[in-house]
């Protein structure tokens, strides 16, 4: 299927590792030109050599999504650099699944910088960038868990509820300018932070993955490319009138929709 993204601009946050980095792939494959953002410049600098060698247009840029002014930076960098803007992915972010009890304010405060704020943020900045090309993408990550949240989930269900929140009514006020908002909700992920995990418990990376898997309704656990083709479909063509939707990307893990 022709997706109609080659000559389209991107924006990704968090885009060398996991999901990020295979979302950057997948939208150079599809002839996109990619800026994509990371705090580490080893990291963006390999990404960058990798992606030109294979004829891929990019930009990497240092920034945290956690400091404020970093965003816009980043944003302002990619639409300079390109010339326009047609997407953004706000993939940054992290787990922050710990008890109630255990949460202070600084963690609350950090939570919600890394996860809204730098929605709101990146958002903000891209809008008049995609106003003037008469429309764009804005894709956010999140997880299963902001629509079903359990004990001990804290601070990040919170923060992902509110980022559900921030979509819909995005995707509600941004549709005259054919600003189309959605949202990628995950479930069990492989990934860095996956396989820390299975450092910490004393396991080997496969044997995390398989006994993670065992929770999952299709007995796997999900690759980051399986949500790259999730967040390409959104940012195409193909999904030209879909807006304001959550898409589980999580085995069946979710009980709800």
């Amino acid at each position: 299927m022709e997706l109609g993204l080659k000559g389209k601009v991107a924006a990704v946050t968090g885009g060398t590792e996991g999901i990020g980095g295979a979302t950057v792939r997948r939208l150079v494959a599809e002839g996109a030109k990619v800026a994509f953002c990371a705090r580490r410049k080893e990291l963006i600098d390999v990404m960058v050599a990798e992606l030109k060698k294979q004829g891929g247009d990019v930009l990497g840029v240092v920034a945290d999504a956690a400091k404020e002014g970093d965003m816009e930076r980043f944003i302002d960098e990619a639409a300079k650099h390109f010339g326009r803007l047609d997407i953004v992915v706000n993939n940054a972010g992290g787990s922050g699944q710990i008890a109630f009890d255990k949460v202070d304010d600084d963690f609350w405060n950090l939570d919600m910088e890394i996860k809204v704020m730098a929605q709101v943020r990146t958002t903000r900045a891209a809008v008049p960038h995609m106003k003037k090309v008469g429309g764009g993408r804005i894709i956010n990550l999140n997880m299963v868990g902001a629509k079903q949240p359990g004990a001990a989930m804290f601070p990040t269900t919170v923060s992902r509820a509110a980022g559900l929140a921030l979509a819909k009514g995005l995707s509600k006020e941004l549709a005259p300018d054919n600003i189309l908002v959605n949202v990628v909700a995950v479930g069990k992920i492989k990934s860095k932070q996956q396989e820390r995990g299975a450092a910490r418990n004393k396991k080997t990376v496969e044997q995390h993955y398989a006994d993670t898997g065992k929770t999952v309704p299709l007995k796997r656990m999900g690759e980051s490319e399986e949500v790259a083709n999730v967040i390409a479909f959104l940012a195409s063509d193909a999904a030209s009138y879909v807006t304001g939707s959550c898409i589980n990307v999580d085995g069946g893990l979710s009980g709800v929709l």
